[in-house]
């Protein structure tokens, strides 16, 4: 199993996050060690585009089953811009992974759909733990990064819808 860490990407200064826009972070505890990394490289990635501390909360849900729960709670509580789900579902010998990994991704379209806050979907679902790592600072980049910065873009998506720039 690689430790190697791919380093964190230059900001990128055309994507600077709204002014005063907030963001939830959902990361789940299974997996910590995994979920850890993809966190770390959300924050570096919300932070690096401007994000001060301030505007971020952080929630922890046992698993990524719960995930799509406390994304509705943040997206319901009309304080966030975006919402950044964070998990790793891994496959094992029974069809559990497909019932979590399922659950997970629906749930989390249905938020988005019902309260119309974009929820980035950074739920790892990989074969092996070595995949995972993989895709949270390992050869595969970080995924938490990558979702971080999809919220900032759908954040500044949303600003345009709403001061009429796209119609």
């Amino acid at each position: 199993m690689s430790t190697a860490r791919e380093p964190t990407p230059p900001p990128d200064p055309a994507l600077r996050a709204p002014a005063l826009a907030r963001f939830g972070v959902v990361a789940s505890e299974f997996h910590g060690s995994i979920v850890d990394r993809l966190l770390g490289g959300a924050l570096g990635a919300l932070h690096q585009h401007g994000v001060d501390k301030d505007r971020i909360v952080t929630v922890r849900v046992p698993g990524a089953f719960e995930i799509p729960w406390a994304c509705d709670q943040l997206a319901r509580s009309g304080s966030f811009a975006a919402i950044i789900a964070l998990g790793v579902v891994v496959r094992g010998e029974t069809p559990h992974f497909d019932f979590v990994a399922r659950g997970a991704a629906d749930g989390c379209g249905r938020v988005m759909a019902e309260t119309r806050v974009p929820v980035l979907f950074g739920v790892l679902t990989t074969d092996n733990e070595e995949q995972a790592l993989a895709r949270a600072g390992g050869p595969h980049g970080n995924k938490g990064w990558d979702a971080a910065t999809a919220a900032i873009k759908m954040t500044r998506l949303a600003h345009a819808f709403a001061r009429g720039e796209i119609a």
